[in-house]
């Protein structure tokens, strides 16, 4: 079976497939493509060359697949790290999903055919087939595990920021949001939690908060910073990340922690040889080597699951 490696699409996505990553529902200007990442905010070492397939965790693949030797990736790229982003180059794409993907691939002897995609539009598109599996950051909730499996490799979640000159303290209830403007990514767990709990201003006779979406991290920033939005929500991660490399802005709190993982449609046959996958990445180190480069130690997990339950804390 061929060693593995991701295709040269990770590092010669063109610049034409920014576009598919800047629809949002903002203007123009907040859709814009987040472009190419300063050099220095975006960890460039290579911690997954190493990696040598496992022959256990490769029997598991399905006997079709070991014999193409591929499967189709779907990525989103948002802009920001620990999240995928593209390097100075606007071509190459660096991000924790990348290196776990890479990570997972190599053990299992196969190649990743990666394709970009916007948020919102990789789950459904799991379930017709177009893809494989998608990596972006996807939160395991018990409404997603109706129609998707996962397997699980980090543990992220919720949580907001704000300016450093806001009044807003800690986020324990929604209802401390009411009558702002709140921005977070199209097609998240955190628009849902925001649209499925609106009512709760109206319940204590206040006014309603404004849920303000964008399809990349750059315009949910941008409006943070320029005053048309007051706070955002999104993964805790990519949040400390956030306001660790840009001026006047303050990590509240998490909110609540999800479990993240690669997502499949649902009773993929490939669940279990992924899990098998980082489970030899967490014995061997290479885990802990990826979390380090990103930041990340505090959302690590002891061992990969399939499809758990939402966390309820």
């Amino acid at each position: 079976m061929r060693s593995s490696t991701l295709t040269s699409a990770f590092a010669l996505i063109t610049v034409a497939t920014l576009g598919l990553t800047a629809c949002g529902s903002g203007d123009a200007t907040d859709a814009a493509p987040a472009g190419a990442a300063k050099s220095d905010k975006i960890p460039t070492q290579d911690v997954t060359s190493s990696v040598r397939e496992d022959p256990a965790a490769a029997k598991l693949l399905p006997d079709s697949v070991r014999k193409k030797g591929s499967l189709r990736l779907a990525v989103t790229v948002g802009g920001t790290p620990p999240g995928s982003a593209y390097l100075p180059d606007g071509k190459t794409i660096a991000g924790q999903d990348v290196d776990f993907a890479q990570a997972v691939a190599k053990v299992l002897g196969i190649e990743l055919h990666q394709e970009v995609a916007s948020f919102e539009a990789i789950l459904p598109a799991l379930g017709s087939g177009k893809y494989d599996l998608g990596t972006g950051n996807f939160g395991v909730t018990d409404e997603r595990r109706r129609t998707i499996d996962f397997v699980t490799y980090i543990n992220d979640g919720q949580g907001f920021a704000v300016r450093k000159d806001s009044d807003l303290k800690k986020v324990t209830d929604l209802k401390q949001l009411c009558g702002l403007n709140v921005a977070t990514g199209a097609g998240t767990t955190f628009e849902a939690t925001l649209e499925e709990n609106k009512g709760v201003c109206a319940d204590a006779g206040k006014k309603a908060y404004s849920v303000k979406t964008y399809a990349e991290s750059s315009a949910i920033w941008s409006s943070l910073q320029q005053g048309r939005s007051d706070v955002v929500m999104s993964t805790i991660n990519g949040l400390r990340y956030a306001v660790e490399h840009q001026e006047g802005l303050r990590f509240l709190n998490e909110f609540h922690r999800l479990d993240v993982g690669f997502a499949f449609k649902k009773g993929t046959p490939l669940a279990p040889a992924f899990r098998a996958a980082v489970n030899k990445l967490i014995a061997d180190g290479t885990y802990t080597r990826i979390l380090k480069k990103w930041g990340t130690a505090p959302s690590a997990i002891e061992r990969s699951r399939i499809s758990p339950p939402e966390i309820k804390d």
